[in-house]
């Protein structure tokens, strides 16, 4: 048998059916078109009229018209309405730790979710600059000079964001010598100035984990036991290595367990971490770094499942932003080479001086990877402490507040 398998009735289309002719039993076709009546409809509702006529064409101003500049508007007024939305989400959640709802897990749910959420842009906007880097050096070159003294630097909603998440304003990189803020006018001056005058989210983070349930010595006393138990586990981690045969591998060994055993102690050395939080080697406070460790250790338990999810979220935010920050280097690199930049900067000079650890904001969390431990040094929980953990917290009055944490 030869010939097409599909050529039976049985496996014949139809095509009829698709007719717009006679449209009876077409179940697609039984709406109604409310719009036809009037009201809100879809452009206006978007303001699309302003939006998609606020691309003004410096270089059609000029006689001109530089096809690539467009791309080049469009694109930076689509960060800038990102930026926009983060805000949004971060000024939520600023509000919800302030008011103190963030102690009512529901509260803390939705945190995640609009954390989360900032992360899902942040993705969006790193991976935007691939778009951007569809126009060649040349291409932009072509436009460029219609531009200054107008610069990125210029962003007053990505000043404000790194200024409302926590950048240390003593750590910031001058922009040609002067504070940043020099560089705004006016209300934007204004803004700028109250952000940092307002309690970022990493001081309202610090602030909660610095309640975190079980650091008191009055309960589960979780620093004091842990204490303890790191060194009773490097004494026994030191006999084993002790007990080897002298030669060269033991002679590492020894040095290895050194090393780890300086990193660990400087732990439970409060003077030592004050001195790193004045350098702004550190952000957070002794007991709120105490407060992310117990959660990370017990990040499996039900009760700080929720809160570690948060602090992988915050973690997140800082990888994004510093993703951000290099592949604007690497395309302001490519565009214009070491040329200055349309605001007067150095350009890439500047640029590249910003990514580093300086601006990131929760290091903190980053670093707790280096006091990991083996598992069996954690202090053990028992169905007292168990209990005591879900009631530490639920018991303070804030938890069955019936205030809309927005």
């Amino acid at each position: 048998m030869s010939g097409c398998p599909f050529a039976g009735n049985n496996y014949l289309f139809n095509f009829s059916k698709l007719s717009l002719e006679d449209g009876k039993d077409d179940k697609s076709q039984e709406g109604i078109n409310k719009a036809s009546k009037g009201g809100l409809v879809y452009g206006s509702y978007l303001q699309l009229n302003k939006i998609l006529n606020a691309q003004e064409l410096q270089s059609e101003k000029k006689g001109k018209r530089i096809h690539d500049e467009h791309l080049f508007i469009v694109t930076h007024q689509a960060y800038e309405l990102w930026f926009k939305q983060i805000l949004w989400e971060l000024d939520s959640v600023r509000v919800i730790f302030q008011n103190g709802h963030v102690r009512d897990e529901r509260n803390m749910l939705k945190v995640i979710t609009r954390m989360n959420r900032i992360s899902m842009i942040l993705k969006l906007l790193v991976e935007q600059f691939s778009v951007l880097e569809t126009m060649t050096a040349l291409d932009f070159f072509d436009f460029r000079y219609h531009l200054s003294p107008a610069s990125g630097f210029q962003s007053l909603q990505f000043r404000l964001l790194e200024n409302k998440i926590g950048v240390p304003q003593s750590l910031r990189v001058p922009y040609n010598r002067r504070h940043y803020r020099d560089n705004f006018k006016g209300q934007d001056y204004e803004l700028l100035l109250k952000s940092e005058q307002e309690p970022t989210l990493l001081q309202l983070v610090e602030a909660w984990l610095e309640r975190t349930p079980g650091l008191d010595a009055e309960g589960f006393d979780f620093w004091g036991q842990f204490e303890v138990n790191v060194l009773k586990g490097l004494e026994e981690e030191f006999a084993l290595v002790q007990a080897k045969p002298e030669s060269e591998e033991k002679d590492d060994l020894l040095s290895e367990f050194q090393k780890q055993k300086d990193v660990l102690l400087s732990l439970f050395d409060e003077k030592r971490h004050e001195h790193l939080l004045s350098k702004g080697e550190r952000r957070l406070s002794y007991k709120a770094l105490k407060g992310a460790l117990m959660i990370y250790f017990y990040r499996e338990e039900p009760r700080f499942q929720v809160p570690f999810q948060l602090l992988t979220s915050l973690m997140d935010i800082d990888v994004l932003m510093t993703k951000w920050r290099y592949n604007h280097v690497c395309m302001v690199h490519r565009m214009i080479g070491s040329k200055a930049g349309t605001g007067g900067s150095s350009g890439y000079q500047y640029l590249r001086s910003t990514v580093s650890d300086r601006y990131k904001v929760f290091v903190d969390l980053f670093n707790l990877s280096t006091f990991l431990v083996p598992r069996h040094w954690v202090p053990k929980m028992n169905p007292t402490i168990h209990k005591f953990l879900y009631t530490a917290e639920y018991c303070d009055s804030s938890y069955f507040s019936s205030d809309d944490s927005d």
